[in-house]
């Protein structure tokens, strides 16, 4: 069950809709909400925010700090897919951007988005240039993949054609949304952007980043890690055995011709040796059930699923093999971040 606390003057004729997945933490889509409103464009914005059923007083502070803000309330957590498709059905707008409670707009990013958005013939997926909260780096300029389906963050001013983009800061037409599909509900959390990409680009369509404006993001901020942390990387068990499932399913359904399968081969048994190495040099085993081993159930339990689904896109494909892995990087991404960063830490995790 979802409750509409409708805005106190919704846009007549927006643009664009910005949707706004949350779960608890007022003082994280505070920030964002206010770089939204704080936009300098010519056109009408509708904001959209999908509250989680968060468990603190999320929904009464955007009630009465934000009465403009259109309010979908969940009696469930229904999880980041579900939270952005209803957003997207409930918009109005020619365009949506997603953006995630935790990130924060320049004030000139929907006005470049928006003008970028008017010369991409046919239209595809945008973003910003993404950049850390804290110290104001760079972290990316989207991202190309390498092999395995892992993101490598592109840091190339030149390049505006990627692999994917981060779901933090994402823009694409509705239309385009419905066409493909939208997020796979499925996936419940994590990967889902990198599945849409990919789906976007075996149909042709362009997935790109601008080298203009930008927008901060507090990285792991709503769902826990996905960042170092004193010079180590820090997760979650939850996020790893979502981003390695997802992963592997975005493998085996978007990987154009038969090279799918000695790939998935090769991804699987990495997988397994990374989680009994992980196991053994952390002293647990818990991991290698919870995480690795979860990936191969998943695998088997919804293998009918899967093909059904690889058959779907594989159908619809009209970019070639070398166009599609024209964005990829053939050294696996978690060999560097092994060589700087050592192992990671794993920790519980409560949040969305």
């Amino acid at each position: 069950m979802v409750e509409h606390y409708p805005a106190l003057k919704r846009a007549d004729a927006p643009l664009v809709s910005v949707c706004v997945a949350h779960y608890k933490g007022p003082e994280l889509i505070a920030t964002c909400l206010d770089s939204v409103l704080a936009q300098d464009c010519d056109f009408e914005v509708e904001i959209i925010v999908h509250d989680d059923a968060s468990p603190d007083d999320s929904v009464t502070f955007l009630r009465k700090r934000y009465p403009q803000v259109e309010l979908l309330v969940s009696e469930k957590n229904a999880g980041f897919c579900v939270a952005n498709n209803r957003m997207v059905a409930h918009a109005r707008g020619k365009y949506v951007l997603l953006l995630n409670n935790d990130a924060a707009l320049f004030t000139d990013a929907l006005a470049t988005l928006a003008t970028a958005a008017a010369q991409q013939k046919p239209p595809g997926i945008l973003t910003l240039p993404q950049y850390d909260w804290e110290s104001g780096e760079l972290v990316d300029r989207g991202c190309l993949l390498d092999p395995f389906y892992n993101p490598v963050p592109n840091m190339d001013p030149e390049r505006r054609d990627v692999a994917m983009v981060i779901g933090a800061c994402l823009w694409i037409e509705r239309g385009l949304w419905d066409r493909l599909g939208g997020f796979p509900e499925w996936f419940d959390s994590i990967g889902e952007d990198l599945y849409l990409c990919c789906a976007a680009r075996l149909v042709g369509l362009s997935v790109q980043s601008l080298t203009e404006s930008g927008y901060r993001h507090r990285q792991g901020g709503s769902f826990g890690g996905n960042k170092p942390q004193g010079g180590r990387l820090a997760s979650n068990y939850r996020r790893r055995r979502f981003s390695e499932r997802n992963k592997t399913f975005t493998l085996l359904v978007m990987t154009p011709t038969a090279v799918v399968w000695p790939l998935l081969l090769t991804h699987v048994l990495l997988l397994v040796a990374e989680g009994l190495m992980f196991s053994i040099l952390r002293r647990d085993p818990r991991s290698f059930a919870q995480i690795y081993l979860n990936v191969l159930q998943e695998v088997a339990n919804r293998g009918s699923q899967l093909r059904t689904e690889r058959s779907k896109y594989q159908t619809s494909r009209v970019i070639t093999f070398s166009c599609y892995f024209g964005h990829f990087s053939l050294l696996p991404h978690k060999l560097v971040m092994l060589y700087r960063y050592g192992l990671p830490t794993l920790t519980h995790n409560t949040n969305h």
